[in-house]
């Protein structure tokens, strides 16, 4: 707010300047404008903050349109109830309200506008590391469970089993606020998959359908993975018979599709709402690096819980 303040102010300034350069004349010309820009100010700075809401939600061109007009309409309703009250011949003409509304309400755009840019990027990364972050405590509890299942029955296996987990972890634990390679992702989810089958033995069967992935996609880390997991917990575990999750990727022109389904069980409490987490964070995740261009959608079909992210296909970092 007071970068708006200084702004606005630093615009009355420079046009005193402008049109009177001398000293007599800046604050000739200055004071007049000084009336009319200060309760124009916090007149725009309180409707704008009613009205936030509302004009949030809309695309960045409406939301300029829609600011634009506003400040007109401000400016031609402060001229003339300033008149009424001051009515001096020397004051501002409308015309020049006018363009020093548009003038002003431009450059403030512009200086936010380029401040949300710079400061995007940033607050893009951080936000894509805490996300990581949940993911990978999951990641670890679940792959070592699976190990601590073998240790006592096969401890020769159970120690393979563990160098494969620290080749998975070495990928886990990089940098994955870029995009990979969807070979990538492929295999570290089938990775995952090999470990809980050996701690659910015949009771979990996987479907792979990938004749039409493609594998040089370039796709969020942990994409899968937290997806995979879901199905384990969801709709393996709390099910005495075998049950079978299917994972289907393809592309299909511009965009890369993944979905994936388990069987259903209905809700269940805390199983529900840490399914809902999840799929919160996968769908965050998808906004971060691909804005409304990637989609989630979950949905219930014959007897199973069916995920569907679309994502553009790219193959440029």
């Amino acid at each position: 707010m007071l970068r708006v303040i200084f702004i606005v102010n630093g615009l009355g300034i420079l046009s005193g300047i402008a049109r009177k350069p001398t000293w007599p004349g800046f604050w000739q010309e200055f004071l007049p404008m000084s009336v009319f820009i200060q309760p124009a100010l916090l007149a725009s700075l309180l409707l704008l903050c009613a009205l936030r809401r509302g004009l949030g939600g809309r695309p960045y061109r409406e939301f300029v349109v829609a600011v634009f007009v506003l400040e007109l309409l401000i400016g031609i309703a402060l001229y003339f109830g300033i008149r009424a009250i001051l009515p001096q011949d020397d004051f501002l003409s409308l015309p020049a309200v006018l363009v020093f509304m548009l003038v002003a309400t431009g450059v403030i755009l512009f200086c936010l506008n380029l401040r949300s840019r710079a400061l995007s990027p940033a607050i893009t990364e951080a936000r894509l590391q805490a996300l990581q972050a949940r993911i990978r405590p999951h990641f670890l509890f679940n792959s070592l469970t699976a190990v601590l299942s073998l240790m006592r029955a096969d401890p020769r296996r159970a120690e393979r089993v563990l160098e494969d987990l620290a080749d998975l972890f070495r990928v886990l634990m990089g940098d994955n606020r870029q995009l990979v390679p969807l070979q990538t992702e492929f295999v570290l989810c089938r990775q995952y998959l090999e470990l809980e089958q050996l701690r659910l033995g015949d009771r979990l069967k996987v479907a792979w359908h990938i004749d039409k992935m493609p594998e040089d996609a370039l796709v969020p880390p942990l994409i899968l993975q937290p997806l995979l997991e879901n199905a384990v917990y969801h709709g393996i575990e709390p099910a005495a018979e075998p049950g079978e999750i299917t994972i289907n990727i393809y592309r299909n022109r511009d965009h890369v599709y993944f979905v994936l389904r388990n069987p259903y069980h209905g809700d269940a409490g805390a199983h529900h709402q840490g399914n809902k987490m999840a799929l919160n964070n996968i769908r965050e995740r998808l906004a971060l690096h691909f804005d409304v261009e990637a989609s989630m959608k979950s949905q219930i079909v014959s007897a199973g819980y069916q995920v569907t992210i679309t994502i553009p296909y790219t193959t440029k970092r």
